[in-house]
């Protein structure tokens, strides 16, 4: 549909010209721009009813006093399914270290929180295809979850700032929400606004990328630029993605524009990876709440994780 719709705006309507550089660039643009949007819209809208009621406060009370597995579990799913992106994750740690939850539990939820969500999880679908975004889901969630434990093992709580420990935020009053259809369809559409107008900045930024690299780079030049999925492109990949900062959905199109040019799906995996939950925007506002030693090792294991992810999908890629 979204396809068909950019063939007859670009070639049929503008008159350009199937396969020429500006044709198939501008095509993709227009293509993934509405495709994201009106997934954006769609899913962000359906989920926030069922989201009316989880708020930040409530899932901090649904972590609290809780260890282990079972609670990595939890912190993970939550970081998933919760529209946290890794800016808005830092007043939750700030909360989850108040109420007694695991160092180790609550670095699980802050990786989680922002590599993994239900509409980048559909947007990825609709460019990529299901079975790529479940292997970006799993690798994402298997990080966060072995994270927690890795992390815990550096006793990092010595690490935290003074102030963090300090704050007092108290027991989360109950709030009383409105729970009829109109309310809901009122939080709902007000998440649409909340979470596209932040996030559709980074679309436009995303997909003009994408469409550049689709209508004028050439396959032969990304290939040589990107390796062949050594493990030397492989933290090349990774090392460009820490400076850029977007969501999920932001770069979504440029991983789809690399992935036709041919690079592999691993050195584009640890690219995502690396430019969501490894950003140097993110580490800067982290750091308001870490000191830097743990600040280093947090890197450091992302760093190490996602450049695994990449070389062992890279070594897979013939039966993917």
């Amino acid at each position: 549909m979204f396809d068909a719709l950019a063939t007859f705006l670009i070639f049929d309507l503008a008159g350009l010209t199937p396969g020429s550089p500006l044709g198939a660039a501008v095509h993709f643009f227009v293509m993934d721009v509405v495709k994201i949007l009106v997934l954006l819209t769609t899913v962000i809208y359906l989920m926030g009813w069922l989201r009316a009621l989880l708020t930040p406060e409530r899932v901090r009370a649904m972590m609290k006093g809780r260890s282990g597995p079972g609670a990595r579990l939890m912190a993970v799913g939550l970081g998933a399914v919760t529209p946290f992106c890794s800016c808005s994750s830092i007043p939750l740690f700030i909360g989850f270290v108040e109420a007694g939850i695991p160092l180790g539990v609550t670095l699980s939820f802050l990786i989680a929180s922002p590599m993994v969500n239900q509409v980048a999880v559909v947007v990825l679908a609709g460019v990529i295809g299901w079975q790529m975004t479940m292997i970006y889901v799993f690798t994402g969630l298997s990080i966060a979850f072995i994270g927690g434990y890795v992390l815990q093992a550096f006793k990092l709580e010595r690490w935290v700032e003074e102030y963090v420990w300090k704050i007092q935020m108290g027991e989360a009053a109950a709030e009383e929400r409105d729970n009829s259809l109109r309310a809901r369809h009122d939080y709902a559409w007000n998440e649409v606004r909340q979470i596209v107008g932040r996030i559709w900045k980074y679309v436009i930024i995303g997909v003009g990328i994408g469409a550049i690299i689709h209508g004028y780079v050439p396959a032969d030049f990304v290939a040589r630029i990107a390796g062949d999925g050594s493990v030397l492109s492989v933290i090349v990949a990774v090392l460009v993605g820490v400076p850029m900062y977007s969501d999920a959905v932001g770069i979504i199109p440029v991983a789809e524009a690399l992935l036709g040019k041919g690079v592999p799906l691993g050195t584009v995996l640890a690219f995502m990876m690396a430019v969501i939950a490894l950003s140097l925007p993110e580490m800067l506002i982290l750091r308001k709440v870490v000191k830097w030693p743990l600040l280093g090792i947090f890197a450091a294991y992302l760093a190490t994780a996602f450049v695994g992810v990449g070389v062992l999908f890279n070594a897979l890629r013939s039966y993917l």
